[in-house]
């Protein structure tokens, strides 16, 4: 039972990573959208909205585990506040990723 616990917990931590993973790239996309080569920016918004994706599914994952190990205080508990993150993670990818297209679309 340990060795789930353990593999549990590395959703939590895998999903905050890669929802700032998720984050982070149109950010980049949008400092360097001065630069010479602007090709790749599709490639950038296709990684952050798929990273956002899997950071969710992750979340999914999680509570999963929850329920298949019956911990329904830990589900009463985190429920709300992982559908509040949630919200706030996708709204603010998709959100960089439309100023990310505005932005490069503006420029050609």
């Amino acid at each position: 039972m340990e060795k789930v616990m353990f593999g549990a917990g590395w959703l939590n931590l895998g999903s905050l990573v890669l929802g700032l993973i998720a984050w982070i790239l149109p950010v980049v996309n949008l400092v360097r959208h001065n630069k010479a080569d602007r090709r790749n920016w599709v490639v950038f918004s296709v990684a952050s909205v798929s990273t956002c994706a899997i950071s969710l599914c992750m979340q999914i994952f999680y509570t999963d585990h929850l329920v298949k190990i019956e911990d329904w205080s830990a589900l009463m508990d985190t429920s709300h506040a992982v559908a509040l993150v949630a919200t706030l993670l996708l709204a603010v990818t998709i959100i960089l990723n439309v100023i990310t297209l505005v932005v490069y679309y503006r420029k050609s």
